[in-house]
């Protein structure tokens, strides 16, 4: 029997809107992924670790703050310190299309807007982990 693909959900910094990142974290499990949500306000080092312990695919950090380059770079730094850059990491939220492109530089993966729709975001993370 295959295991399920694991997906960790985040939500970095004072960021207190969750409402789309519990929608990704109920269409990624309803498609069949296993996913952790930790919750608001977690620091880049509580979402490192924690993807980490639960030995996941791939993070997809929620961001509506504005702070996206800081902390999505302080989350990858962080798995880069505890050799665990493997994990790829994927953002969505309110995120300048001027920033997208250096998000990518730094190890993102993808960068998800408002309004993507929830198949493509799926299709997006079953392909990534598989490939």
């Amino acid at each position: 029997m295959k295991r399920k693909l694991r997906v960790l959900i985040a939500k970095v910094g004072l960021d207190g809107h969750d409402v789309g990142a519990r929608v990704v974290a109920r269409s990624l499990s309803e498609a069949g992924m296993e996913v952790i949500y930790t919750g608001l306000r977690q620091r880049p080092e509580q979402i490192a670790l924690a993807a980490i312990q639960e030995s996941v695919d791939l993070i997809g950090i929620s961001i509506l703050s504005g702070s996206h380059m800081t902390l999505i770079g302080e989350v990858i730094g962080c798995l880069q310190k505890h050799e665990a850059g493997d994990i790829r990491v994927i953002a969505g939220g309110i995120i300048p299309y001027e920033d997208i492109k250096m998000l990518k530089e730094i190890g993102v993966s993808e960068v998800f807007l408002p309004e993507t729709p929830m198949p493509e975001i799926i299709e997006y993370v079953h392909n990534i982990i598989t490939d």
